[in-house]
């Protein structure tokens, strides 16, 4: 399995495609919530893929707010689900946020059916529940101080 990281502008267009039409099959047709998929988010955020070979398995996104860092679009594309691939991309996703913007909290938007698994990375929840796009959804945390030694 190859790890990347690239900004947009590191991206092929073949890869930019791929990891596009995989957002769109997990975040608006399998979880049937019709967005605007692809946002301005997507020109500075750090792009994690999971390869093997030119197949894209996972991916997430990662942004740096200034104050704090966030992730999301977490995903396993549905081939290679059952293959604990989450919980590797989760925490692949956190240390490389340590590496490049040490000292900063993340603070991320999960979906509240995940707030046990974020929790087993350090994560707290700092919100009640809400909604967004029709799903429930929590703010979490992990401050660098509970970050060092959970992972």
């Amino acid at each position: 399995m190859d790890i990347q990281v690239k900004t947009i502008s590191e991206l092929t267009a073949e890869e930019l495609l791929t990891i596009f039409i995989e957002r769109v099959a997990v975040f608006v047709v399998e979880q049937n919530c019709p967005y605007q998929e692809a946002d301005e988010e997507d020109k500075t955020a750090l792009h994690l893929c999971f390869t093997e070979g030119p197949n894209l398995q996972a991916y997430s996104r990662i942004i740096d707010k200034g104050d704090y860092v966030t992730f999301g679009r977490v995903l396993v594309v549905q081939h290679a689900r059952k293959q604990h691939l989450g919980r590797q991309l989760v925490q692949r996703t956190i240390e490389e946020i340590q590496q490049r913007f040490p000292g900063k909290t993340i603070t991320i938007s999960g979906q509240a059916y995940l707030q046990k698994f974020y929790e087993s990375f350090g994560f707290r929840t700092v919100s009640e529940e809400y909604l967004e796009d029709g799903i429930p959804h929590i703010d979490m945390t992990l401050s660098s101080q509970e970050s060092l030694g959970s992972i």
